[in-house]
């Protein structure tokens, strides 16, 4: 404890109760900490605290988003690298390396759809996320000129976003790891791979700074409904309908511009049939949450992807360099995305207009009834 004078005074009763025994992250020593009978002090305005834990809880949010993307990306580059050398049988469109008794993993269609999903979450994510790093220096912009609007303006784009990031990205980062494993085969759940421990280390990133549940109530509860009453999905989809509509008329675009345009009506539809439900049912935005956020992510990724294939497409076009078959590979990843991946907003659109009566209906003592 600090002395009246500054000096170093007698102990605080701050006690290190337990080093936490955890599935992953075993580098990273978090502990037990026990503050009875200790003396605290307060650093921010009385009675807001929780506004206060939020100017750092947001930035960490995204920063555990990237905790989602990272691991799809180790995850693939190992199992791209096994599946090109690993054999197994022979490829049912035939012989695909003759000189060898078997054919490499790769050629395996089942195979090409774990990885190229690992492909598809780990580029659309880090997309996503560059995308948010530039609302975040527009933030920036606006503050460092005072201009308190822009700054608002940007801060209120990149809250949106936040827990679509951070829920949608570590779920998706998760699966991907798991795929990564699921290449290996068995081999992939042998310490010695490494592939379990990036599935042990990416679990905790849909956990911690907010639950995955946590995230889809923010998004939807208070992002938009209670705080911009369907304003913020209002906003971004004029966004991604104005992007879609400048290119309807590229046949390589048009595919994915048109898909778009159904989304971003179906998205604010979506939000509207919400709001209504939940002046009658308030527990529908609970129920909704997570399928909502998922189908958010699904949109916002679908919508980085279109990007992306529109920039491969304009290089293809003009950019006179020896990167054609890197832009080649983002227009059959988006066309991946769009086809294989896509579709899920579907399924997620149809559950969170179910009824919270199917969640709700069995009371909590007859939950334990099972057989």
């Amino acid at each position: 404890m600090p002395g009246a004078d500054g000096s170093v005074g007698e102990r605080n009763a701050v006690v290190c109760g337990s080093l936490e025994k955890k599935m992953g992250i075993k580098a990273s020593a978090t502990c037990v900490m026990n503050f009875d009978d200790a003396t605290g002090y307060l650093i921010g305005p009385e009675s807001e605290g929780l506004e206060c834990m939020f100017t750092f809880m947001n930035t960490a949010r995204i920063g555990t988003a990237i905790q989602g993307v990272g691991p799809a990306e180790l995850s693939y580059q190992w199992a791209l690298e096994y599946a090109k050398e690993r054999r197994s049988m022979r490829a049912l469109s035939g012989k695909k390396d003759p000189e060898h008794v078997a054919d490499s993993l790769i050629h395996h269609a089942d195979v090409r759809r774990m990885l190229l999903t690992q492909k598809a979450i780990a580029e659309g994510g880090r997309a996503m996320l560059y995308d948010a790093a530039r609302l975040a220096d527009h933030m920036v912009e606006g503050h460092a000129a005072g201009d308190a609007e822009k700054a608002a303006k940007y801060d209120d784009k990149l809250g949106f976003l936040t827990p679509i990031l951070k829920g949608f990205l570590t779920e998706l980062g998760n699966e991907a790891a798991n795929l990564g494993m699921q290449v290996f085969g068995g081999h992939g759940y042998i310490r010695e791979h490494g592939m379990e421990q990036i599935a042990r280390d990416t679990r905790i990133a849909t956990l911690y700074e907010g639950t995955t549940g946590i995230q889809a109530l923010d998004l939807l509860g208070r992002k938009v409904l209670l705080t911009t009453k369907g304003g913020a999905v209002r906003d971004f989809t004029a966004r991604i309908a104005n992007f879609a509509r400048k290119h309807l008329t590229d046949r390589r675009l048009r595919p994915f511009a048109v898909e778009l345009l159904k989304l971003t009506a179906q998205w604010n539809l979506l939000t509207v049939r919400i709001m209504l439900a939940a002046r009658k049912d308030r527990d529908v935005v609970s129920s909704a949450s997570y399928d909502f956020l998922m189908y958010s992510g699904y949109v916002t990724m679908a919508y980085m992807w279109a990007r992306q294939a529109a920039a491969a497409a304009d290089r293809l076009d003009n950019g006179g360099d020896d990167s054609e078959a890197f832009y080649k590979t983002k227009l059959a990843t988006a066309e991946f995305y769009y086809e294989r991946l896509l579709p899920r907003a579907q399924a997620h659109a149809s559950s969170m207009l179910s009824p919270s009566k199917n969640l709700m209906q069995i009371s909590a003592d007859d939950m334990a009834f099972t057989g």
